[in-house]
């Protein structure tokens, strides 16, 4: 079995040697000039994910994106290459676009001046009319630096931001095997939560909690505290790496169908054939490695070419600062964002993007967040969360269990009796984000 080798620049995600210790107190989650703080000095200076390069194909068609009080759009240029521009006609701050689509100009609905898409003013009505002079061929949007990765369209408000990759570091390089540019985004759901965006990063950089919220996990991926990875990234991003295979602390009650049973019975083992559970789960997990490296050229899983025998089969959950969550799965990428509410810090939105890697032949796939979905690019739904009564396709999918609990835990960070975290050492990670957050707050970044 091939194991990637670790990222020199990785850091060990369970040593709280590596922390300093900066507390996560309450206010973090419900103070509004905490709020305003996040936004003056980190929201204003990262990468943000616009949206997927499949929305951008030809000439003119165009994604917008609306942060707090902000609003981005990025369009496709004749030459290939995207642009980006803050959402703002220069006569007098008029919104041009809300929607994303396809046009090849951007007339400003209140005095029809006219934009092309490459930013620069192409019309304006009296255009003798200023005493500045003609500002058309001349004038143009205010442009905000643009780059993609993985098939996502991102941008920065800061000028002098990092470039994305490094940005990002050293994700692009550990995840270079996964053809993140060809999955389909099969189901897209925009949803309103009464909790601080931060409970998603938080959630995400711990499974300590995937026993008592979701007790469907361990049957098929391994939540024993010990057989795990965590790791920690300069930037800012984490990782829990985790064998998609049975714990062997969980066990189903006797008569009740396994799901790792299914998963080896695809590849044509028989799960059946295996002495006792631990060695189903420990050798039907190394022979499921095996199966999928002899036949997935035959069965059309070309995603598998350059995937080594770790990613083939496990789950490396991995979280990128300060709001990105991808779950790099062997056939699915689930993408999960939070983003603050414009004013309330007890507000956000989440953002629930399930991908799949194309199989030839499959025109259904199973999400693990979503359930069964067409193999075609989804439309995207916003919905709000009403105590899970709006999302009624996700009830009882793993994240819809973590935003059952999000607003509980929202209603206890108000609290007198609140002071700290009181972490274990897999939790490590939950306080690291804190930190590098403090780092951006504080001016250290």
């Amino acid at each position: 079995m091939t194991h990637p080798e670790k990222h020199p620049l990785t850091i060990d995600g369970r040593d709280v040697a590596n922390l300093r210790g900066d507390p996560i107190t309450g206010d973090r989650y419900t103070s509004k000039d905490f709020m305003q703080a996040e936004w003056d000095h980190m929201w204003t200076r990262i990468w943000h994910v616009a949206g997927r390069t499949a929305e951008l194909e030809e000439a003119g068609d165009y994604i917008v994106h609306d942060f707090m009080n902000e609003s981005v759009f990025c369009v496709r240029q004749e030459d290939g290459s995207i642009k980006a521009f803050y959402n703002s006609c220069q006569h007098r701050g008029m919104r041009l676009v809300n929607d994303s689509a396809a046009a090849d100009s951007f007339q400003c609905p209140y005095h029809g001046w006219v934009w092309g898409k490459d930013g620069v003013l192409a019309y304006a009505q009296d255009a003798h009319d200023f005493p500045q002079g003609n500002p058309c061929g001349k004038l143009t949007l205010k442009e905000l630096r643009c780059a993609t990765w993985g098939g996502f369209v991102w941008y920065t408000m800061d000028d002098s931001a990092p470039e994305l990759l490094d940005f990002l570091s050293p994700m692009p390089e550990i995840y270079r095997n996964y053809p993140m540019d060809s999955a389909v985004r099969v189901f897209w759901m925009k949803i309103d939560l009464e909790t601080n965006w931060k409970f998603a990063t938080d959630n995400f950089s711990e499974s300590y909690h995937t026993r008592t919220a979701h007790p469907q996990v361990p049957p098929w991926i391994d939540q024993d505290v010990d057989t795990a990875r965590h790791e920690m990234y300069p930037n800012g991003h984490g990782r829990t790496v985790q064998p998609m295979r049975p714990s062997l602390s969980d066990r189903l009650p006797d008569g009740v169908p396994h799901p790792f049973d299914y998963i080896l019975r695809q590849w044509d083992i028989d799960p059946d054939s295996y002495p006792d559970y631990e060695t189903k789960a420990m050798q039907g997990w190394l022979d499921l490695k095996d199966a999928k490296r002899r036949l997935w050229r035959e069965r059309g899983y070309v995603h598998y070419e350059k995937m080594d025998d770790e990613q083939i089969t496990d789950s490396p959950h991995t979280v990128m600062f300060p709001n990105v969550t991808i779950s790099f799965l062997p056939d699915n990428l689930i993408f999960f964002r939070t983003e603050p509410h414009a004013t309330d810090p007890n507000k956000c939105t989440f953002d629930l993007w399930c991908m799949a890697f194309p199989v030839a032949g499959q025109t259904e796939v199973e999400s693990i967040m979503a359930g069964p979905q067409p193999m075609r690019e989804a439309q995207m739904e916003h919905r709000a969360f009403d105590n899970g009564r709006g999302v009624p396709e996700i009830e009882g999918q793993i994240v819809y269990q973590d935003m059952m609990l999000a607003e509980g835990q929202q209603r206890g960070m108000h609290s007198r009796g609140y002071t700290d975290a009181y972490l274990t050492g897999q939790e490590t990670r939950v306080r690291f984000f804190h930190e590098i957050l403090n780092d951006y707050l504080e001016g250290r970044r």
